[in-house]
């Protein structure tokens, strides 16, 4: 059952995380929080550590040091499929689709924490309103769709989770810009019915776009955040991130 919030409240909190590969670092002390009815997205280079957070809010990397609530409760010792059934879903970069199973099938999988039949298959009737190209493809082995379809796919199943906060992990890599505009839009209407959104983008122009606030990330530490809009007209953000 979800608990209710309210907008602006703190529904995600990841508080001074450091995190090291082997004797390198690639977060460090790195903080950001997620409110209601928000869409956050993490910007930076590439190494900047941005993808490390997000496996680490989802529970796939361990820290050296820091903490992750949701909700105010603590996760930092639940597994990744705890953290799902307390509502927090990764979309992984790369898809990660089951290629041989049907779309249906792949679908069917992202519920497989949840016991009530009625509403899951109300679940997938909304995904499907989201997605209509899917319909068609319900019983195509998932690993037969082109790129944008498959994304598709793949952030209707986190969907099929019930999460409190979707984690998105470079959505529209590789992807037609219709198929971005399409991904953007859904992004968009997810939030606007209560589910927030953790956006991690190589595109930093279709991230500040998409998202409400953002934070930027050098070398693993958090160097500047605010209002996605503002630092998208930031100069130094212009420069290093917009190639302006």
């Amino acid at each position: 059952m979800h608990i209710e919030k309210r907008k602006d409240d703190i529904v995600l909190d990841v508080s001074g995380v450091s995190i090291n590969y082997g004797t390198v670092p690639a977060v460090r002390g790195a903080s950001f929080q997620v409110r209601g009815g928000q869409i956050v997205t993490l910007i930076g280079a590439n190494g900047a550590g941005k993808s490390t957070l997000m496996k680490y809010a989802a529970g796939l990397v361990t820290a050296q040091a820091g903490s992750v609530k949701l909700n105010g409760r603590a996760l930092d010792t639940a597994s990744a499929d705890t953290r799902v059934r307390h509502g927090l879903c990764l979309v992984p970069e790369g898809r990660r689709l089951f290629g041989s199973m049907t779309v249906r099938e792949n679908l069917e999988l992202g519920a497989y924490c949840r016991d009530d039949a009625r509403a899951i298959s109300a679940d997938l009737e909304r995904c499907l309103d989201y997605f209509p190209d899917l319909v068609a493809k319900l019983g195509a082995p998932a690993g037969t769709l082109s790129g944008g379809q498959q994304q598709m796919v793949a952030v209707a199943r986190a969907l099929m989770a019930a999460p409190r906060v979707l984690l998105l992990d470079e959505p529209t890599i590789g992807l037609a810009p219709a198929v971005v505009e399409k991904i953007a839009q859904v992004i968009h209407v997810i939030r606007d019915t209560g589910v927030d959104v953790l956006l991690v983008e190589q595109n930093a122009e279709v991230a500040l776009r998409i998202a409400d606030y953002a934070y930027v990330l050098e070398g693993g530490t958090v160097v500047q955040h605010g209002d996605a809009r503002a630092l998208a007209g930031d100069e130094g953000v212009q420069r290093a991130y917009l190639g302006m």
